[in-house]
């Protein structure tokens, strides 16, 4: 864990800040690789990049002051991204409110450019979740197992250990807890490798970005069963395997959509509005 890599000149870098922006770059990159090889303009990645992270940033944000209110002391809070605190499908969620303004505003072809920018996403997920390790938070659950991980004084793990009386206030570290960011880091490198080998084979246009929306929620849910900071809304079900569940269907029913589609449906007029040059 090392939530501030370093200094320069009184500016601390946050790990997981620094990390937040490698995902966006990454992401940013590949996108315009792949969309280049679509043979599809890279100005409109760029131009969309830009509302769907700011979307993705403001989502991840407001859906984690939902789930952690108690994280929101001021105002001021709110605003601190650079220092952890948001929630991936508040991301997911924002970004895509992002992108459907910025497509309200200059038409693109809209199931080609979601299957370029889904392996980017996963590929996020997995520098995001690095950032969330080194950063402390989204940890997991007591443990006994040699896999077990004990983080420093001040804490997220040490903190909630200190609340339950689990160890002494003066304890320097916490006690093993399951590393659950790198599981979920190494999920996304493996979903992000099974979305760059199906890309070439699809068949239909939106076919990648439904395969994400079924395979992540299948990923998440073990993932967030062995996490131990959020008590869920109820019998431990939390906010996340919720909305993991809906987005499951929702890529089940678009993958169906698609598959049954001969042309002239929705997912065709989405492809017959042409991108801005």
């Amino acid at each position: 864990m090392h939530p501030i890599l370093f200094e320069v000149l009184g500016f601390r870098v946050h790990a997981y800040g620094l990390m937040m922006a490698v995902a966006c770059a990454s992401a940013l990159g590949l996108s315009v690789w792949r969309a280049r090889r679509e043979g599809m303009n890279p100005d409109a990645v760029y131009e969309l990049a830009t509302w769907l992270f700011l979307g993705g940033v403001i989502g991840a944000r407001v859906l984690f002051a939902v789930v952690h209110p108690e994280a929101i002391r001021s105002p001021l809070d709110v605003l601190r991204v650079w220092e952890g605190g948001g929630v991936f499908y508040g991301c997911i969620l924002g970004g895509l409110a992002g992108t459907l303004i910025y497509y309200s505003r200059r038409p693109f072809p809209f199931l080609r450019m979601a299957d370029v920018v889904a392996p980017t996403l996963a590929i996020g997920a997995f520098f995001g979740r690095i950032g969330c390790h080194l950063n402390g938070c989204c940890h997991g659950s007591l443990t006994k197992s040699s896999l077990g991980i004990r983080f420093p004084y001040g804490s997220h793990a040490w903190v909630e250990h200190v609340d339950r009386g689990l160890i002494p206030v003066d304890a320097p570290y916490s006690l093993p807890v399951l590393p659950t960011q790198l599981y979920a880091a190494l999920s996304a490198l493996a979903l992000f490798s099974l979305l760059m080998a199906y890309y070439p084979r699809r068949r239909r246009p939106g076919q990648v970005m439904a395969l994400l929306m079924i395979a992540y929620p299948i990923t998440r849910w073990p993932v967030e069963m062995l996490r131990a900071d959020d008590p869920g809304v109820f019998a431990g079900v939390t906010v996340s395997m919720l909305i993991s569940l809906l987005l499951c269907a929702a890529g089940i029913a678009l993958w169906l959509r698609l598959s049954a589609d001969v042309g002239g449906g929705p997912s065709s007029a989405l492809e017959g509005r042409p991108a801005h040059a």
